[in-house]
């Protein structure tokens, strides 16, 4: 690959626990370049979310570079760095504002124009089609799916170079599923953002990557195309993980 196309590579990249010996992530190499849509995909526990995490610096590698734009990691200010790699994290928290307050606080803090802020505001709630009257809510007033919605949102509102999701369809039912879809790829062609996105839902997997990333144990096993993807043969797989890790776990 042609190191001037790529945003992101990591290089024989570990991740250590808070406690224990094995790391979470182990040997971890490959390189993202503008554009593409990732799906990450492996069993619990089999360091997805531990990924997206290094990727947006929440966690920092015990061994190994990560590389931004030809720039190791620690070269740029944590809050520049996550102002274009955009992390939209399984559990979205609305941080006990309404949810208007919450998607336009982060573009307030950046000191954006207030006519930016209610552009971009308008734009990403008529594309997610959420209405005004979830935007007067709080959390605590709000589904899970429609606070995947708005996190989504949110994180849109942003416009960084690379979106990391994290299960981000786990709540929706499927029409909506298909909807954010859409608008992924929407944004994904018209403004060339590179999406990321672990999701244990396989056949969503297949309709909106063009690259699957296969990670297990902590390593990444395989790193193919989407449409050479056989997607019987990693659910077998992914299936048989689980069954060992229940039989194990009912052994104890």
């Amino acid at each position: 690959m042609n190191s001037a196309s790529w945003l992101l590579e990591l290089k024989q990249v570990n991740l250590a626990p808070p406690i224990g010996l094995d790391y979470l992530l182990t040997d971890i190499s490959f390189s993202v370049e503008r554009g593409e849509k990732i799906a990450i995909i492996g069993v619990s526990g089999s360091g997805k979310t531990s990924l997206l995490r290094l990727l947006n610096r929440l966690v920092n590698p015990a061994a190994g570079v990560i590389y931004w734009q030809d720039k190791q990691y620690g070269e740029y200010p944590v809050t520049e760095l996550r102002r274009q790699i955009v992390l939209v994290s399984q559990e979205p928290k609305l941080l006990d504002m309404t949810a208007q307050a919450a998607l336009t606080y982060p573009l307030e803090l950046q000191q954006l124009d207030k006519r930016i802020i209610s552009q971009r505001l308008t734009k990403y709630c008529d594309l997610l089609q959420i209405p005004q009257s979830w935007l007067e809510k709080t959390e605590l007033q709000l589904s899970l799916g429609q606070r995947q919605l708005l996190a989504i949102s949110r994180g849109l509102m942003l416009e960084p170079q690379i979106l990391l999701l994290d299960e981000p369809t786990s709540a929706l039912d499927r029409g909506i599923c298909d909807r954010l879809l859409a608008v992924l790829d929407q944004i994904n062609q018209e403004q060339q953002t590179t999406i990321l996105m672990v999701n244990h839902q396989l056949e969503v997997c297949a309709q909106f990557a063009q690259r699957i990333l296969y990670l297990n144990s902590g390593k990444l096993r395989e790193d193919t195309i989407a449409t050479t993807q056989k997607w019987q043969q990693i659910e077998a797989k992914i299936r048989q993980v689980n069954q060992e890790t229940d039989r194990e776990w009912n052994e104890k």
